[in-house]
């Protein structure tokens, strides 16, 4: 038997790389599944010194991918920037395969009408796939004393549930810029960008003073998840529906891509076991990270040196024993919203959620080259990409889960991979494809945003 929590869609490994049109495409799609891993970030506009006039910032693509479990999809992604709201954007994605289908979008930073400091955001995802993977079971029947718990350090991943299903979910949240630092004047901030490059004042990163440099963002988020898996004989679901309060503070000189400085977050998530939810529980997170800048060379505009520390705690877990030693997990934090490590934002060189449990550790250092040559500049008919610069990168993960917050338990033992990336900026969107390693597997993920 499954956990029964849902778990967040998961972004497909894809088979091989991509060209660039389906890359852009995929990610842009994806847009609409997945926050980015804070659930607040600075409200800005970017505007393009190459399309002065525009305003706007939007783009329409179709799109193929194929996964071993999902087959071949073929699908369209859309997304327009700047329209009616300089900082809003509107996207979406349909696409479909032989059994796996999917549809979303959203709404994203609108402007509360008569408020200057207040932004809202809805968006959701609905979506059938074949071949679900869940690492967990842990919470609906007693694992024997000699079996690692589903999803454990020591686990196996051989440990997991597979079935077709639905994975569905969808969720809002109201952001509330602080009238400091950067947003003292006003609830936004402007970039001015010259191939890609921040050429205006950067909004933080001199000095680590929340009320004279950077943007500090309050956030209260309502997120919900739906999932089922339908074996042969049985049909398992959950859902979550729960609630999040954050505090984010970013001195970076460009939130959208960081060259120095740095940012916080810290925030708390709470599910009271409303509706379908099955379980009570609470979960604290704290993330930080530190951008340096090495400057210019002969080949690159910049090379910047990203490091990310992230930990979470969830204090309403706990075990229930029977008679035999086995062992049941009660009020836990699910195993995709808690402390949980695998997956295109940490430990990227394991699957989908591949590790959770009461406690996590992670940490990572990124080296961030963006080249000067871009090879599609002069290239007319991918005008209407507006993608300004390539990006390579190179990085290495660490980290750890764990039934206690100790360093003895955290520091020990820990799981390691690496990888390599290239990201591209287009139409004032970060959009990657990383490729990570682990001593389980090799994955590759379409995602939109720097990891952090």
């Amino acid at each position: 038997m499954m956990n029964k929590y849902p778990k967040k869609v998961a972004t497909p490994a894809l088979k091989g790389l991509i060209p660039l049109t389906v890359f852009i495409a995929a990610s842009l799609s994806l847009y609409s599944q997945s926050s980015i891993a804070a659930s607040a970030h600075v409200k800005s506009s970017v505007n393009r010194s190459e399309t002065p006039d525009t305003g706007t910032e939007k783009l329409l693509l179709p799109y193929v991918f194929s996964t071993d479990s999902m087959g071949v999809n073929i699908g369209l992604g859309a997304m327009i920037s700047g329209y009616y709201q300089e900082q809003m954007t509107v996207g979406g994605t349909v696409y479909g395969g032989d059994v796996s289908y999917g549809a979303g979008g959203g709404v994203w930073n609108y402007k509360i009408p008569k408020t200057e400091r207040f932004f809202l955001s809805v968006y959701g995802f609905l979506g059938y796939y074949p071949q679900q993977k869940a690492y967990a079971g842990g919470a609906s029947n007693f694992i024997p004393a000699d079996t690692p718990l589903p999803g454990s350090n020591d686990s196996s991943n051989e440990q997991f549930l597979q079935a077709d299903g639905s994975s569905n979910w969808w969720e809002m949240k109201l952001e509330y810029a602080l009238p400091i630092g950067a947003t003292r004047d006003k609830g936004q901030v402007t970039y001015e960008l010259t191939n890609g490059l921040l050429t205006s004042k950067p909004s933080g990163g001199d000095k680590w003073n929340p009320f004279e440099s950077g943007a500090t963002v309050a956030v209260l988020r309502q997120f919900n998840r739906y999932e089922s898996y339908e074996f042969d004989d049985d049909e398992l679901d959950g859902a979550v529906h729960a609630i999040e309060l954050g505090l984010l503070y970013d001195n970076t000189d460009f939130s959208v891509n960081p060259s120095f400085g740095s940012k916080q977050y810290l925030s708390i998530s709470h599910d009271a076991g409303w509706f379908e939810s099955e379980q009570s529980w609470t979960f604290l997170e704290f993330e930080a990270s530190k951008y340096f800048s090495f400057g210019q060379s002969d080949y690159a505009s910049q090379r910047i040196l990203a490091l990310n520390f992230w930990t979470g705690y969830s204090p309403s877990w706990e075990l229930e024993y029977d008679e035999q030693g086995g062992r049941k997990v009660n009020n836990n934090a699910p195993y995709s919203e808690g402390a949980s490590l695998g997956g295109f934002y940490r430990m990227r060189g394991f699957e989908n959620n591949r590790f959770h449990d009461k406690a996590s550790i992670y940490a990572t250092a990124e080296y961030r080259y963006t080249l000067k040559y871009n090879p599609i500049e002069d290239v007319s008919w991918l005008k209407f990409l507006r993608l300004d610069w390539f990006q390579l990168v190179g990085f290495v993960e660490a980290g750890r889960v764990g039934d206690s917050y100790t360093a003895n338990e955290l520091l020990t033992d820990m799981k390691y991979d690496y990888g390599v990336s290239l990201r591209a900026l287009t139409a004032g969107i970060v959009v990657r494809l990383d490729v990570a390693t682990s001593d389980e597997s090799t994955n590759a993920w379409v995602m939109v945003d720097h990891p952090f």
